[in-house]
């Protein structure tokens, strides 16, 4: 989501949980990373947040924030090189970033969380429902593939020769240099963003079949993730049924109109009605 107005809050100093309205920040020492994190909200399953790659927990979810946090408690994380979370010497892997948040959550003592991630933070999520199914109640998996067969060929070209110039003046490289701690290593992390999870060719359909959480896919109709991939994605999870006659699955498939991957979760009513009401649906039997 392209925000044209970046919000001030530069409290970094870690403070303990409590029910004020001003959210709680601080940063967790995790894989050798001063790992940022907010909490907003208080009650009920915390939802972890994890935003896509360039962005930040303001550029991606800021305009969410209020309505998600409004009935329950939230978590969001700055992941590494992203935000006010430092960089380190290695590249960008949706499972070193998932080792990463279950830091965080260790040292935030939270035991499980309903997790709801865009793009990179959405690979992410998915690698938590797979490889730490103990930790995540719900998956929300947003623009994002669970194998390199979803992707549109032409996005790897595309990301793969960013540079500092051409992002020049939008929010991503405004927001980089006014919160990182090192904010003249921007073109490092568009090198590390144009490999990401190079080598990784996605999970199996087995893999897909037996993650235990129920998983919501969100994708734009006009992403860089395909349609019928997302179909695929949600039959492999039981759902693509008739209702009528089996009942609504657990796990389930929304795409927003008119809209693409950069402005996957622009729609801000549209995402928090149907986030909103999957999280609180009740958990299926068994």
């Amino acid at each position: 989501m392209w925000l044209t107005k970046l919000p001030g809050r530069l409290n970094t100093r870690e403070m303990p949980i409590s029910d004020s309205a001003a959210p709680r920040t601080g940063y967790a020492p995790v894989n050798g990373l001063q790992m940022y994190y907010e909490i907003h909200g208080s009650g009920g399953t915390p939802l972890l947040l994890l935003h896509g790659g360039l962005f930040d927990i303001d550029l991606q979810f800021g305009e969410l924030l209020p309505g998600l946090s409004a009935t329950r408690q939230v978590i969001a994380v700055d992941f590494q090189g992203h935000g006010r979370t430092n960089d380190a010497d290695r590249l960008l892997r949706c499972a070193d970033l998932a080792s990463d948040v279950v830091g965080v959550l260790e040292h935030l003592g939270v035991a499980r969380v309903d997790v709801f991630g865009f793009s990179v933070g959405g690979g992410t999520a998915l690698h938590l429902a797979v490889k730490h199914p103990e930790l995540v109640r719900k998956v929300i998996v947003s623009s994002a593939s669970f194998n390199s067969d979803g992707l549109r060929p032409e996005n790897a070209g595309a990301v793969g020769s960013m540079t500092v110039e051409m992002i020049a003046g939008t929010p991503m490289e405004q927001a980089y240099r006014a919160k990182s701690p090192h904010p003249d290593k921007l073109q490092d992390l568009l090198d590390k963003l144009g490999t990401f999870d190079e080598g990784f060719t996605g999970w199996s359909d087995a893999d897909i079949e037996g993650i235990a959480a129920p998983t919501l896919i969100t994708v734009g109709d006009c992403d860089a993730v395909t349609l019928d991939h997302a179909v695929r994605f949600l039959r492999l999870r039981g759902g693509g049924v008739n209702g009528d006659f089996e009942g609504v699955p657990a796990s389930q498939l929304a795409v927003f109109p008119g809209t693409t991957h950069f402005f996957g979760l622009a729609r801000t009513e549209l995402v928090l009605d149907v986030v909103l009401h999957f999280l609180d649906a009740p958990m299926p039997e068994g």
